[in-house]
Formats: structure tokens, sequence, C-alpha cells
């Protein structure tokens, strides 16, 4: 920690966030939903300037069952976009029936069953290329990812490689799941989210942008 407060203190800095893995890392079932993502680039980063935010997510579908998730969500991305610092990039969700294996078939003669899986897809890619762009165009003196997805060594990889340039990873995860081999492999550093980072960085609950006010969603 002290060696990056060094070395690293006062660089422009552009933070990368993938918002499914943020979401599912310490959001889901927290306190914490109503998250200013600047404010908590600010609060892990106190000494840093905090050039550029991109948010990569993609619009989830409301199930039957909980006919206002979407606009829950909208509201959210509403209140980022008051960020001036912060775009947002959309990946899309996508559905298609698969054959999956049973852990406890109960029917030895039926080990599979059939299933309509939901993936995100994009992201992870929006992300890789905008980490890339953004350093060839040096838009950046140092960058941090927000994700603790393996699938994003690579880029980090190629950026401190090939630009010769920090890159830092910071886990999302609330319930003490370790950062990611390939990304401690290929991180200049790494650090886990604190919880009280969270509950410090929260929209206030009645916000207003150019359309009007709005509020903090009364459930999640």
């Amino acid at each position: 920690m002290a060696t990056f407060a060094v070395i690293f203190s006062m660089m422009r800095m552009n933070v990368y966030i993938d918002g499914f893995n943020l979401y599912y890392g310490c959001l889901r079932n927290s306190q914490y939903r109503w998250l200013d993502l600047s404010f908590l680039c600010r609060n892990i980063f106190p000494k840093h300037n905090i050039n550029r935010i991109r948010y990569f997510t993609a619009l989830v579908r409301s199930p039957s069952d909980d006919a206002l998730k979407l606009e829950r969500q909208l509201i959210f991305i509403r209140a980022l976009k008051t960020i001036p610092n912060l775009t947002i990039h959309y990946g899309h969700f996508l559905s298609h029936p698969r054959e999956m294996v049973l852990e406890t078939p109960s029917d030895p003669n039926n080990k599979t069953v059939r299933v309509i899986k939901t993936e995100e897809k994009g992201s992870d890619v929006n992300l890789a290329t905008y980490l890339l762009v953004d350093g060839y165009e040096n838009d950046y003196e140092i960058a941090v990812v927000i994700t603790n997805d393996s699938d994003l060594a690579e880029p980090i990889k190629v950026v401190r490689e090939r630009l010769n340039l920090p890159v830092g990873v910071i886990n999302p995860s609330l319930d003490k799941k370790m950062t990611s081999h390939k990304l401690r492999e290929v991180a200049s550093f790494y650090w886990r989210i604190k919880r009280y980072q969270l509950a410090r960085s929260q929209f206030p609950a009645v916000m207003k942008d150019k359309i009007g006010s709005f509020s903090k969603p009364s459930r999640w």
C-alpha cells in the first residue's frame, strides 16, 4: 500500500468498472446499491486525479415476479449520468436453451436437464477495448479495473508490457473471495474493495438532473 502511494500518487487515472462483477461481488444483497461511483473512486484513491470513469453494464429484463427491476436500474443509471466524467457502455443479455448436467440426478438414466441460460455478453470485450484504446491514445497515466474476471488478464498484460503503463485491479468481492490468480499475475497492484468505502459512497436519497428531481428506489 505504501509503495503504491509513493510510486503512483497524483497520476492521471482512468477507472474501468465491470458493472456485472461489481453488482454480484458486493451490491446484490447489500444496502449499498445506490452507489456513487465517483465518490467510490475518490474514496479508494483519494490522492489521485480521476480523469475518467467508464462503467460497463447491460440492461436487465424484468422477470414476471419483479416487474420493476428494469425501472430501478434505469433510475440508478440516471443517477450515474449526473457524474460529469463518467460514461456508460452497454453490452446485452442473451438467453438460450442449454442442456446441463444435474449434480445429483434422481434418475440415473436421466442425468441432464434443459434450462434457459441467460448470460451477459459484450461488457468484458467493451472494457478490454476501451482500456487498450485509451492507453494507446495516452488518455491515462495509470488505469484501474474494478473486477475479478480473469478474462480481463490479457488486455491488462498488454497495457503493462506493450505500453509500459501501470494497471491496478480492485476485487469487488465482499465474501472473502480471493482475487483471481490470473489477475494477480498481471496487475501492477491489487486490492479488495472495503465495506466502509461502499458505505461512504452513496448518492443522496433525492437527486436532481436537467430533467428534474428523482429519488432513490424505495426497494430493490
